[in-house]
């Protein structure tokens, strides 16, 4: 196996290939990847879409040609815009349950329906959202309340359990905007800026006594910023830090702003 997509909901990431391993990170349905080693029933595996690398069950993915990938990795692509949906399969009378997020590879919007090897699935027009070419503050903010209570879960990207870099990951790539998957890496991303600069769109960083940066969330506006800790939820922030108004006391200090190319129209 060279080549593979994800055609389950939900793949958990290992850092080494054993079940009982830490999981790192998940691919979503309709992410590709190659297939960097293999070790009985495991396959370490790099996803296309952000690079990054780890063990899965190999019975968990479904083996695709070069040239599919090749195609999947030229083409921008199709996502699921609601936080839960279904999509069917020929000859299942079971729906497949997928995330906010989710790839829709070669999708048709004519016939609703995509196919990988002969096999064809469907998925309301409603349901997804087209790729477009500029990318807005508005809409941005308005799909990270989408996930607004999901539970905080590490190594998560879904609408059922994620984590801090992994929910501004989603939101960004939703809105035509690919960013790293660990909030170390996303921190390389963007123009630092003052506290008082801060715009509603912009990334905010937060290191431990090391220097190494731990969380990642998104300024909502003047005062607050909507992250993932716990779940996914707003909170109070200042040039302090973040004050969580459940615990009554700050939990995350000394913010590092960073702005990315986003359009700021008013509607």
């Amino acid at each position: 196996m060279k080549y593979a997509i994800s055609l389950t909901p939900v793949i958990p990431v290992r850092e080494n290939p054993s079940e009982t391993s830490e999981m790192i990170s998940q691919l979503l349905f309709g992410e590709h990847m190659s297939v960097l080693d293999e070790k009985e029933s495991w396959i370490r595996i790099c996803n296309a879409f952000d690079s990054y690398t780890g063990w899965i069950d190999r019975k968990m993915v479904t083996e695709i040609s070069e040239n599919d990938y090749e195609l999947l990795s030229h083409v921008e692509p199709v996502l699921v815009k609601n936080p839960n949906t279904q999509i069917y399969k020929t000859d299942s009378d079971y729906p497949i349950r997928v995330s906010i997020g989710t790839v829709i590879p070669f999708y048709d919007t004519l016939s609703q329906s995509f196919k990988i090897n002969d096999v064809r699935y469907f998925i309301k027009r409603n349901q997804v959202r087209i790729y477009e070419k500029e990318s807005y503050l508005r809409p941005l903010l308005r799909t990270a309340e989408l996930f607004i209570n999901t539970s905080y879960l590490w190594g998560g990207r879904s609408i059922m359990g994620i984590d801090c870099s992994g929910f501004v990951q989603s939101v960004f790539r939703l809105n035509n905007i690919n960013l790293p998957r660990d909030a170390s890496q996303q921190y390389n991303e963007g123009e630092l800026i003052s506290f008082d600069e801060a715009y509603p769109g912009d990334l905010v960083f937060f290191k431990n006594d090391k220097g190494r940066v731990i969380h990642v969330g998104i300024f909502k506006d003047k005062d607050k910023i909507i992250h993932c800790s716990g779940d996914v939820h707003i909170d109070t922030l200042d040039s302090k830090g973040i004050f969580n108004h459940r615990l009554q006391k700050y939990t995350h200090f000394n913010p590092e702003i960073k702005r990315l190319a986003i359009k700021r129209r008013k509607k």
